[in-house]
């Protein structure tokens, strides 16, 4: 006879078969069982018509990510932050987004965080059972300060992670936004959120193997909630980042070249009024813009909300 320890793990093994057996994300399909027989060409055509379904998954979720976009903006108008909660590959994708803001938008590191289950460790490697502890991102949130004006996005492929459930529990607890981004339909990180992005991108390549269709799912998502709300801030001016950070050579060609190709200069003059702007590609672009002097254009930009089109108008 099995002791009751025996018992209870087995009946939560079964449970969960059970459920991973309804996830269209851990589904297999008899068409790949000849994978390894197929010439390599042949393997990439395949692993790539697959990758297509993804961008017309996303699609149908654009209502959603709107959404999303439109409070995730709102939020960050009042002082709020957004940050994603996730483990495994999820978890990765949300720390590589909120990594890429500061350098891409001039963003202050704290205002798009992204927090993992295990820490800073489990970004590079596997911490074992860090997903299925319900408590522990709401305890990182609390590490945080979460706010009501903040917003939270959960990212899970299955839907069903217990770290990304009690994060949002935790989050919407508080009264801050809450998203999630799931891709499975009816998940319970998606009963758990204000917001549902659930993308249904089918199985995968390899199947179970979520860092393929379903993180790039994610990462199409994600891409679309940092870009577009950033958009909407005013960090881009027709349709070029103008509030990056020149943090190496490449970067500090790229604001030239921005200065350029907006204002009509040349590279000497550029380089002369992003010196002036103290490097800020959008304050040199407005005193170009205007002629107004650096301090004038400063105080222009303040009281604009940071938005460039409004400040040449208000200079002009």
């Amino acid at each position: 006879m099995p002791d009751d320890t025996t018992a209870s793990e087995s009946s939560r093994l079964t449970e969960l078969l059970g459920v991973l057996a309804q996830l269209d994300t851990e589904a297999a399909t008899p068409e790949r069982g000849d994978l390894d027989l197929l010439e390599t060409v042949e393997l990439v055509q395949r692993m790539n018509a697959e990758d297509q379904r993804v961008a017309i998954a996303v699609a149908e979720r654009n209502a959603e990510i709107a959404r999303a976009v439109d409070g995730i903006t709102e939020r960050f108008r009042r002082g709020g932050r957004l940050i994603y909660i996730g483990a495994g590959t999820a978890g990765r994708i949300g720390v590589l987004d909120a990594s890429e803001c500061p350098p891409t938008f001039g963003t202050d590191p704290s205002m798009v965080v992204g927090i993992i289950a295990g820490g800073e460790t489990a970004i590079r490697s596997a911490v074992e059972n860090a997903e299925d502890d319900p408590d522990a991102a709401g305890q990182s949130l609390r590490d945080l300060a979460l706010t009501d004006k903040d917003t939270v996005v959960g990212i899970s492929a299955s839907g069903r992670t217990p770290y990304v459930v009690g994060g949002l529990d935790y989050a919407r607890g508080i009264g801050a936004l809450t998203v999630a981004i799931a891709s499975n339909r009816d998940s319970a990180i998606g009963a758990a959120a204000e917001i549902p992005i659930e993308i249904v991108t089918g199985p995968e390549f390899i199947s179970g193997s979520t860092r393929l269709k379903s993180g790039t799912a994610q990462k199409l998502v994600v891409n679309m909630l940092t870009t577009l709300s950033m958009i909407k801030l005013g960090k881009t001016y027709r349709g070029v980042m103008v509030d990056l950070r020149a943090t190496n050579e490449k970067l500090h060609a790229r604001s030239v070249r921005t200065v350029t190709q907006l204002a009509g200069v040349d590279v000497d003059e550029a380089s002369e009024a992003l010196r002036a702007a103290d490097g800020s590609v959008k304050l040199a672009l407005l005193t170009l813009a205007t002629g107004a002097d650096v301090e004038r254009a400063r105080q222009a930009l303040a009281q604009s909300g940071g938005i460039l089109r409004e400040a040449i108008s208000a200079l002009s």
